[in-house]
């Protein structure tokens, strides 16, 4: 489903996001035993509304201006059988909801796309939390990376640009059957959307006639690399200097057509297996760690009590499976597995630390043999080091 009177293409709703069809053109999209059916090219139902009606009912299905598409029995009812508006896919319509049902404790959340090509259920969702009255952004689920504050009555607290807003009228309700938020345009004849986009920003985009574009007006959480995970494993989020995702030196993208669609949740791999991984590798050959300096270290660090930078090392040189450390104020921290939500902050931020990251000593080798060249990975363009120093111990 996308705007008719936009000239660009903008999908709103997906019915059959994660069935995809092979032949578009051989699909068919029909109405049988009181459900919208989709057929694929074969004529095998891929997705249907999956309403069980008590009785034989004569159902025909209605696309509103508002973009609802309403399954309904007959031209005089007024109840719907089933309505799009129930099951939002990433984009949020005025007149629907976003909503919390106590009753069947069930949630209508706008989640994203998995790429900008790609409807099918994406990382990021924006979700009602009801027990508190406000909103919170997951990614895959489980972890909360923004909250909107809870509702006051008139905002959310932690939107306070709500204030100012001129455009929308919103709605709260909480009863003893659900908790949801609507809103309205004041302005009918505007055309304006919130987007759980793949950046993993929820955003407010509005559009503009007269340069035919979708303006960005408002999007959350503000910093791109404020993003849980964005950038995936491995990969350091650079708000400073574009690109903004870059692989760890060692690593390099894990889908890298993914990566060209904007899309860096997959990640990076890394090249070589550690020295304590490698069969083959020579007892002398020890792995090595590079140091990252000024970085937002990552999620789910793991205390190690020592008393010194040194014994740091040394304690995440002797597991295998430590792939990281730091020492500052806090004292001695590794991770182990996968390194996640990695930010190069600014120099002058004071909440950087130190990170050392382990790589296998021919990689370091390598890499000091190569002097000049680019150690972290660029997509779409060959940079520099992006101001970064890297220094290898």
């Amino acid at each position: 489903m996308w705007y008719k009177k936009v000239s660009t293409r903008t999908v709103v709703w997906v019915a059959n996001r994660d069935s995809p069809i092979s032949d578009k053109y051989s699909s068919v999209l029909t109405i049988r035993d009181g459900n919208l059916v989709l057929l694929n090219e074969s004529q095998i139902p891929i997705w249907s509304t999956n309403h069980k009606p008590t009785s034989p009912i004569s159902a025909i299905a209605v696309l509103g201006d508002d973009g609802n598409l309403v399954l309904k029995e007959g031209f005089n009812s007024t109840e719907p059988i089933w309505q799009s508006f129930d099951y939002p896919v990433h984009t949020w319509l005025p007149g629907s909801k976003i909503a919390y049902n106590k009753r069947t404790n069930t949630h209508q959340r706008l989640t994203s796309w998995e790429n900008i090509e790609d409807p099918s259920t994406g990382l990021f969702s924006l979700n009602l939390d009801a027990n508190n009255s406000q909103f919170l952004i997951m990614w895959n689920g489980s972890e909360q990376y923004w909250t909107s504050g809870p509702w006051n009555g008139q905002i959310f607290s932690l939107v306070p640009e709500m204030r100012d807003n001129n455009m929308y009228n919103f709605t709260y309700v909480d009863n003893e059957n659900e908790s949801y938020l609507m809103y309205y345009l004041y302005n009918s004849l505007i055309i304006s959307r919130f987007l759980m986009d793949v950046s993993g920003q929820v955003q407010q985009l509005t559009w503009l006639e007269n340069t035919e574009e979708w303006n960005l007006f408002w999007a959350q959480p503000r910093q791109q690399c404020e993003v849980y995970a964005f950038c995936g494993a491995y990969g350091t989020c650079n708000q400073i200097i574009p690109p903004i995702c870059n692989c760890l030196p060692g690593f390099s993208p894990k889908f890298m057509a993914d990566w060209n669609l904007s899309d860096y949740s997959g990640g990076c791999a890394r090249k070589k297996l550690f020295q304590c991984e490698n069969p083959m590798a020579s007892n002398k050959d020890s792995d090595r760690f590079w140091e990252y300096p000024n970085m937002r270290l990552p999620e789910h660090p793991q205390s190690v009590g020592v008393n010194s930078a040194t014994e740091c090392k040394s304690s995440c040189l002797s597991n295998c499976s430590c792939t990281a450390y730091a020492y500052d104020s806090d004292g001695c921290s590794v991770w182990s597995g996968e390194l996640v939500n990695l930010q190069q902050l600014e120099g002058n931020d004071g909440n950087g630390s130190n990170l050392y990251l382990r790589l296998a000593a021919s990689e370091v080798s390598s890499a000091k043999s190569n002097k000049g060249i680019v150690i972290s990975t660029v997509v779409g363009s060959v940079v520099g080091l992006l101001g970064l120093v890297v220094m290898v111990i």
